[in-house]
């Protein structure tokens, strides 16, 4: 569907009704129902900005107010207080003096205090109305009717904005909020136009009792308010769904389908590799194992005195350092390569795709249409316009030998993001057949993989953009995720929203191709999750992230802080015991999560953005999150007991960062700002990017091979070799990145013709 979507874009409006009956309906319908899903995305996503917009003033507005009023409530309390004073105290003191009088009798006594207490009536009613208008008071303050007035300030200019989403979005009927529902139904079938008589009882009882004021009289604007606020939140946490949505949809609708996984369990269990998974108790005993003897490694490296860089605290929690790595004395690596001169970006493009054959994979849109494909200097130059954000009708217009309309063509009809994806693969595949590369292996048989977002401004307006206060300031902007193996192979990239976590993206990566398979993937902490580890551990990958505050991290295991202390072990001890219950109830549902990412029936991303959303009690969300409490206990051991882990993670996401770098001396050509507003156009541009990037990664690879096979000196060449182990092929600065100026003189003449007139206006003067 979205393949005849994007070619009914790509079309123009005579090629459309140039094709058959049939053939032209199956692509418009598949164009009105692509539009459609997309659509009701945009209109949800635009509803949930407009009511967090709104509960953002108001609380703003509601905090203003309060820290305006402190003052008088200051004033109001102790003046309270003062009189609660006077009023008990001296009530008391006069009492006490009563009952220790020894003359009166214990009659005259009752009476006496009896007469105390009515004389102090009135004042006693006063103080207790002060009470009643200071919670009065206080009420209002916390979530009271000033905050509820507060929103209602916003309605009008809420219901401008989703007034109409919320009367025509189709929700789907099977909801977890029927109370919700009813009042959505409600208001569609009457066009917004409610009235008192709609439905209330999904507000709670404090909405309940604000929407109606004193005298009776129904608060439409509030109520309208209070709707919207909850069907933002039920939408967020999966209550609520969307029939026509690809963001928004029920959970199960995303999962292999339940009927289909209850027939065929254990095909759909052997395709994605998770039979030895299949006995949940058989899974947990082999992690109660390896926890168990973890933490005896751990305690007796720590007792022996082995484990210098471990450090407890009085509070319980821990801290390590990690040394530094061991220098060598190895020369740089950039010595080797030209000094004297610098390749042109067209060059390297040129050389590689001679290599790989990586515009093979530049496919014209249609298969069954094969025109003359353009020639190779219009693919280098649509890929160095929007690799390098210069944009390709600009660099047809500054270029020579390129023709814009030929250069536009070929950019509507053969880049697409599955076509980038492949050419980058290409370059890839053969770098891995590379020997070269593999000196940055530490072991083997081990691949290390990281990643790490990277933000960048929008230039235009854009639906994916956000703001990000700490990177962008004012500006809204994308984040960027990149994937680098410890070969500085740059294997995929993602374009998300700077208020995007990337942990749910993490695994993307990891299922994006069949030639990087990682055995460890780094991330700093933005990139980590309990769930990503029970995840990754289930698709057999290491995840080993860097955990800012990591000795603060809650540690688990399958008995309690005490078993292990009975054994001698004082060190580190489990925090808490895992709820095996929780996880072997939902097990089977784990299980089709995980099935579901692996044969790709749905991105992992999907997943977990719509598993995050949902409210903690999600039975599957808790299940997965208390299995992934397994791996991360395990990975934490490790990380505190192994200096060398420290050291190898420490220098993997260094590689990332070095990649980072590199982005931006690429994307020169608009202030290091996409240029591109939708999703996709700016997947393609970072796609276009990468492929520079690994080009230019490629050729340092071919250039230092064949420098080694000239090398007769054997000291020479064990120079270099070591210069490689210890340094980075991501080095750019023999490449001309920023392209060639003209300097001839037809460049120097008048294009526009203004001299003329200036000098007939400067003899007229």
């Amino acid at each position: 569907m979205r393949h005849y979507a994007h070619s009914v874009i790509k079309f123009q409006i005579p090629q459309v009704s140039r094709r058959a009956t049939g053939d032209r309906y199956l692509h418009l319908i598949a164009f009105i129902v692509f539009q459609t899903y997309k659509l009701n995305d945009t209109l949800i996503d635009t509803l949930l900005f407009a009511v967090q917009s709104s509960l953002n003033i108001a609380e703003k507005a509601h905090k203003e107010s309060y820290y305006q009023d402190r003052e008088h409530r200051e004033e109001k309390f102790f003046i309270l207080a003062d009189r609660l004073g006077q009023s008990i105290i001296g009530t008391v003191s006069s009492i006490k003096y009563i009952i220790a009088d020894a003359i009166l009798s214990d009659r005259e006594k009752v009476a006496a205090i009896d007469t105390l207490l009515s004389a102090q009536e009135p004042n006693e009613t006063q103080v207790e109305k002060q009470i009643d208008t200071f919670k009065k008071s206080m009420a209002t303050i916390h979530r009271g009717q000033d905050y509820y007035d507060l929103l209602e300030q916003q309605s009008l200019k809420l219901q401008n904005r989703v007034a109409e989403i919320v009367r025509q979005v189709q929700f789907d009927p099977h909801c977890r909020k029927p109370e919700l529902l009813e009042a959505v139904l409600h208001y569609q079938q009457k066009s917004g136009a409610i009235d008192k008589n709609a439905p209330i009882t999904f507000l709670s009882q404090e909405e309940c009792v604000v929407v109606t004021e004193q005298n009776g009289k129904f608060r439409i604007s509030l109520y309208k308010v209070l709707l919207y606020i909850a069907i933002a939140d039920a939408i967020k946490s999966g209550a609520l769904n969307l029939i026509h949505s690809e963001k928004y949809r029920s959970l199960d609708d995303y999962l292999i389908p339940k009927s289909e996984w209850d027939i065929g369990r254990d095909m759909y269990l052997q395709r994605a590799q998770l039979e030895q998974f299949t006995d949940c108790a058989a899974t947990l005993q082999s992690l109660n194992v390896e926890l168990d003897a973890q933490y005896e490694e751990t305690n007796a490296h720590f007792t022996a005195g082995e484990n210098a860089f471990l450090k407890l605290r009085t509070n319980g929690s821990f801290h390590v350092t990690t040394p530094k790595l061991d220098e060598t004395e190895a020369l740089s690596l950039s010595t080797f390569f030209p000094d004297r001169k610098y390749i042109s970006l067209l060059e390297v493009l040129a050389t590689v795709d001679q290599t790989t054959g990586f515009l093979d994979e530049l496919e014209h849109w249609q298969p069954k249409y094969q025109p003359v494909k353009p020639h190779k200097k219009v693919f280098f130059a649509g890929i160095i316009g929007y690799g390098c954000d210069i944009g390709h009708r600009k660099l047809a217009q500054i270029s020579k030998q390129i023709n814009e309309n030929e250069l536009d063509t070929a950019v509507n009809w053969y880049f697409s993001l599955a076509n980038i994806h492949s050419a980058n693969d290409r370059i890839l595949q053969f770098v891995d057949r590379m020997e070269l590369p593999n000196l940055y292996r530490q072991k083997p048989d081990v691949l290390h993989t990281s990643s790490d977002g990277q933000k960048f401004e929008v230039a235009v307006d854009s639906l994916n953009a956000n703001y990000s206060y700490k990177y962008l300031g004012k500006d809204k902007g994308v984040s960027v995720i990149s994937f680098i193996d410890m070969r500085h192979l740059l294997w995929h990239s993602t374009v998300i929203t700077s208020a995007e976590r990337e942990a749910a993206y993490v695994i993307d990566g990891l299922m994006h191709n069949d030639v990087i398979k990682s055995d460890i993937h780094s991330t700093d902490t933005h990139g980590f999750s309990e769930i990503l580890f029970g995840s990754t551990y289930l698709l057999k990958s290491m995840f080993a992230p860097r955990i800012k505050g990591v000795g603060r991290q809650q540690l688990y295991a399958f008995k309690n802080r005490k078993f292990y202390e009975d054994l001698g072990q004082t060190a580190l001890l489990p925090h808490r015991v895992i709820r095996e219950a929780l996880i072997e109830a939902q097990w089977d549902e784990i299980l089709r999560f995980i099935a579901t990412i692996r044969l790709k029936v749905a991105t992992a991303s999907q997943l977990f953005k719509r598993l995050n959303s949902y409210s903690r009690q999600h039975p599957l969300y808790q299940a997965l999150k208390e299995f992934g409490k397994l791996p991360k206990s395990l990975f934490i051991l490790k990380y505190a007991d192994d200096p060398a882990l420290r050291q190898s993670i420490e220098k993997q996401l260094n590689k990332v960062e070095g990649s980072h770098k590199f982005a931006k001396a690429i994307s020169f050509g608009h202030n290091h700002e996409f240029i591109q507003s939708e999703k996709e156009d700016q997947e393609i541009a970072e796609g276009c990017r990468r492929l520079i990037k690994n080009a230019i990664i490629c050729w340092n690879y071919l250039f230092l091979t064949r420098a080694l096979d000239e090398e007769i000196d054997e000291t020479r060449k064990a120079e270099l070799i070591e210069a490689i182990r210890n340094g980075s092929v991501v080095t750019w600065q023999h490449f001309n990145l920023h392209g060639e100026f003209d300097f001839s003189d037809d460049r120097m003449l008048d294009s526009l013709g203004l001299l003329d007139p200036k000098d007939k206006l400067s003899e007229k003067i």
